[in-house]
């Protein structure tokens, strides 16, 4: 198991993440910010991004904020660091 915190972007024109310099990570989604919209995008996208199924992605802190906690329950912290190094800026 293992625990992402990220800033959620919603309403841009493709989903993509970002990993910054400072080791922030931000995605960007194409779906509006509106009735849990943006929130479905966030860990459907996110399991296609690590291969995992969505079940397996919980939303556990952030539901309202930009500022998102969530848990990848199939991986690794170690996976999920190799996962996130290929989208380094």
């Amino acid at each position: 198991m293992a625990i992402l915190h990220l800033k959620a972007k919603p309403g841009s024109r493709v989903n993509q993440l970002q990993l910054g310099p400072d080791g922030q990570v931000t995605v960007r989604l194409n779906a509006p910010a509106q009735e849990g919209q943006a929130n479905a995008a966030l860990l459907a996208f996110l399991a296609t991004t690590f291969g995992i199924a969505k079940t397996r992605v919980v939303l556990l802190a952030g539901h309202t904020s930009p500022f998102k906690k969530v848990e990848l329950q199939a991986i690794s912290p170690e996976e999920m660091a190799h996962t996130l190094a290929r989208f380094r800026a």
